[in-house]
């Protein structure tokens, strides 16, 4: 009997709701707030996160009604993972999607749902909730940009 975990010897679309869910690491890039440049398209991440989103554990606070609480959340799915170019590279969504394994740190893998964070990965410590923004283009942070282009871009 194969012993493979589920995110080895399934794609996306074969994946049950829970294994789909059990997929995510908590890293809070999602959650972040994301403007578009009229002029270029290019997406900029702010670091202004979803009121929903809890900023100690960077996972959403009413998860089961998020898109009826935002509808404009982006629901990730199977055919989406291609699209959003900015999905970072250790996201374990667009890992499994390239055929690639699941970090160290990632919890499936750790048994430890703060390992995303020990590791550094999460924006844990470097978000604000909407709620305490007024202004949202200056929380557009360009060494954040940055890093994102850098580390969340398509692979060279």
């Amino acid at each position: 009997m194969d012993n493979q975990p589920f995110w080895k010897t399934k794609t996306l679309r074969e994946m049950s709701k829970d294994e789909w869910e059990s997929l995510c690491d908590g890293c809070g890039l999602c959650c972040m707030v994301k403007l578009e440049n009229i002029d270029t398209k290019e997406i900029l991440t702010t670091n202004v996160a979803c009121k929903y989103l809890d900023l100690k554990t960077c996972r959403c606070s009413d998860y089961d009604n998020r898109h009826k609480n935002v509808p404009d959340c982006i629901a990730l799915t199977p055919e989406k993972i291609t699209t959003l170019g900015w999905l970072p590279k250790t996201c374990a969504y667009r890992m499994v999607d390239e055929g690639k394994d699941l970090h160290p740190w990632h919890h499936l893998i750790s048994n430890d749902k703060e390992a995303v964070h020990k590791a550094g990965v999460s924006k844990k410590g470097m978000i604000v909730s909407e709620t305490s923004v007024t202004n949202i283009e200056d929380y557009v942070i360009e060494s954040l940009n940055r890093d994102l282009r850098k580390n969340y871009g398509p692979d060279e």
